[in-house]
Formats: C-alpha cells, sequence, structure tokens
C-alpha cells in the first residue's frame, strides 16, 4: 500500500509508520458526537490523511479478502493534485484492475478531524468491495440496449438510436446510484470503526454538505438517510 503525490491513470470512476489494527470492531456509541475540529492547518490536515490511510488500508485489505472471491484487494490510496479540484473523493480501477481510492486536496484540507477522513475512505473502499463499477456497468449497458432498442422499434434514424443508446446509458448508470451509496456508506462505518475511528464522527460531513434531496435519478440519497443508515450500522456492531 502507498498514497502517492499525484494522480494515477484511471479508468471508470463511481464517485506512518506501523500501526497495530484491532480484528475486532470498537464500541461505537449510537448518539451522534460533537465533531472536533483537530485539522486547522494543510500541515495537520496532510500527516492525519497519512495516518488514516495507514490505519485503514489494511482493514479495508482484509475487509475485501473477508467478503469478495478473485477480487484484487491491494488498494492504492492517492492525492488528485490537480489544479483547482472541488473537494471530492472518488474509488477506481486502474489498467490492471487494482483497486484505487482518491482524495483532492480540497477533501483532506476541508476535513474537520481524522474521523471525517476515514469515514470517507472507508466509504470509498466498500464501493470497490461490493463491485459498484461492474455493477454500474451492467446497468448502463442495459439501458442503453433498451433505450436504442425501442428508438430502433419506432423507426428512429441511426442519429435517434445513437442519442437514445446515450441516453440510456446515462439513465442505466444512475438507476441504482442511490442503493449503492446507502451500501457504502453502511460498510465503510464498518471498515471505519475496525480501523479504530469514530463513523459517528466521520459522518458528520453530511451536515455540511449540500443536501441533494430525493431527486428522480439522483445519483445521492437524502443526507438523513445516509446518517441514520450509518447510525444504525454504527449500533449493530
Amino acid at each position: 500500500m502507498r498514497w502517492m503525490g499525484a494522480l494515477v491513470a484511471v479508468t471508470l470512476a463511481v464517485s506512518c509508520g506501523p500501526v497495530v489494527v484491532s480484528n475486532t470492531a470498537p464500541v461505537v456509541p449510537t448518539q451522534t458526537v460533537d465533531t472536533p475540529d483537530e485539522l486547522r492547518t494543510s500541515a495537520q490536515s496532510a500527516r492525519a490523511f497519512a495516518q488514516v490511510t495507514q490505519r485503514v488500508e489494511p482493514v479495508a485489505e482484509r475487509e475485501c479478502q473477508l467478503r469478495t472471491r478473485g477480487v484484487n484487494c491491494d488498494f492504492r490510496i492517492v492525492v488528485d493534485d490537480r489544479p483547482r479540484q472541488p473537494a471530492n473523493a472518488y474509488q477506481t480501477l486502474d489498467k490492471t484492475g487494482r483497486p484505487v481510492i482518491a482524495f483532492t486536496v480540497a477533501l483532506i484540507e476541508d476535513a474537520r478531524n481524522a474521523d471525517e477522513l476515514a469515514f470517507v475512505m472507508g466509504h470509498e473502499a466498500a464501493h470497490h468491495l461490493a463491485g459498484h463499477i461492474e455493477r454500474q456497468r451492467a446497468n448502463a449497458e442495459a439501458g442503453a440496449v433498451i433505450f436504442g432498442g425501442l428508438a430502433a422499434l419506432s423507426g428512429g434514424d441511426s442519429t435517434a438510436v445513437e442519442s437514445a443508446i446515450r441516453i440510456g446509458q446515462q439513465v442505466g448508470a444512475r438507476s441504482y446510484s442511490k442503493e449503492f451509496e446507502l451500501e457504502a456508506d453502511a460498510l465503510g462505518t464498518v471498515i471505519t470503526a475496525r480501523a479504530g475511528y469514530n463513523p459517528l464522527v466521520g459522518a458528520e460531513f453530511f451536515n455540511r454538505i449540500p443536501d441533494p434531496g430525493d431527486r428522480f435519478l439522483g445519483t445521492h440519497p437524502p443526507n438523513a438517510q445516509r446518517l441514520e443508515i450509518v447510525r444504525r450500522t454504527a449500533a449493530g456492531l
């Protein structure tokens, strides 16, 4: 495992020192607690990101090995340092099929504490464990076939069919994206807790970001729903 200072070439995306990690999940309080503003400078955020990476990555790898078969579980954590990138994190695969988790510099600096960084990292790792990229690709292909077929049956010309295929791909890719996010929130809670961080504190960043609501074909579920998933999962640990 390494975290790199630059983003490697990647494909389709869906979004120091040895550390001893417990094999059992710590007891996590079921009530939300105040989020400490521990990270006040860029240097503090960078150090916290490195420490979180060293603690979360081996837990994510172990959970991946336990929960999957024939899947590359060797996570690579990278920093997307391209200029003017918004606060964001995403999981993708490199050309060899190795799972990559990327954080933009803005997100690292926006985090208030290590728990938030750990929760986001656990969430992105969970996307890989759940096979969301492959499932998203299959949904996009199915949408393209259905929309393209309907356009052809209705007598559309080649341009209309191509347009329908593109729309079908977009609709298909978004069809279950909210469910994917909730799945990743739940499994990410487990990974976060087993790495020794508090997922309830980590998930409090949902209260600071715009709420997507419950838009038709939206890519993310309402923030309140995501927080409830985290709380229920944490209570079950």
